[in-house]
């Protein structure tokens, strides 16, 4: 795809944003918010950059090799943008897979996870999103992806329950199948982090 930042409409979220602050009873022309618009506006062009790509360019780093034992990485960090108050959640993923004859280059799964991340999302969807890509992509015996995520939507704003923290999970094909294989994986992610 094009330059993520020429997919974006700046000018309309400049002028969005002005809006924003003059209904807030701001003036938009105070020294202190002149460049606020702008400031929005490429903080939400870096954010939601992932919305203009297509996470299958990664995959030219799929090799054939014949190891067929877990593959994870594990606290992978990220932000994203909950859809639902444009406040942003982030926290650590946890993806892993079994594979049938082919491995994904070890960054390329970081930034699948950044693909997915940097759009407005929900963490359920985000989780889902990860596990079948790797699954539909890859075609390994199993797939897992486990986020554990701190939502500022609900840290600072609502509820206000700073320090909790989500976790969702999706598993896929042996993991959710095989309890021994689910039991293996948990404990690679959890080895050591708590």
């Amino acid at each position: 795809m094009g330059n993520e930042s020429e997919l974006i409409d700046v000018a309309r979220i400049e002028k969005a944003v002005a809006e924003i602050l003059a209904a807030v009873g701001e003036d938009p022309s105070r020294e202190g918010l002149k460049q606020t618009p702008a400031r929005v506006a490429k903080m939400y062009s870096e954010l939601l950059a992932g919305m203009h790509k297509d996470p299958k360019e990664h995959l030219r780093s799929v090799f054939n090799e014949s190891y067929d034992e877990i593959v994870l990485l594990r606290d992978i960090p990220f932000y994203s943008i909950c859809e639902h108050h444009l406040m942003p959640f982030m926290g650590s993923a946890h993806v892993a897979y079994l594979p049938k004859g082919k491995v994904l280059g070890v960054s390329k799964l970081a930034r699948i996870v950044d693909d997915f991340a940097r759009r407005l999302q929900t963490q359920e969807r985000l989780t889902y999103q990860i596990a079948d890509f790797i699954m539909d992509s890859l075609k390994p015996q199993g797939a897992a992806v486990v986020i554990e995520a701190s939502h500022s939507c609900m840290t600072i704003r609502g509820i206000k329950k700073p320090g909790s923290v989500m976790v969702t999970s999706a598993l896929r094909g042996i993991f959710r199948k095989d309890p021994k294989s689910r039991s293996e994986l948990l404990s690679l992610i959890h080895n050591g982090t708590r």
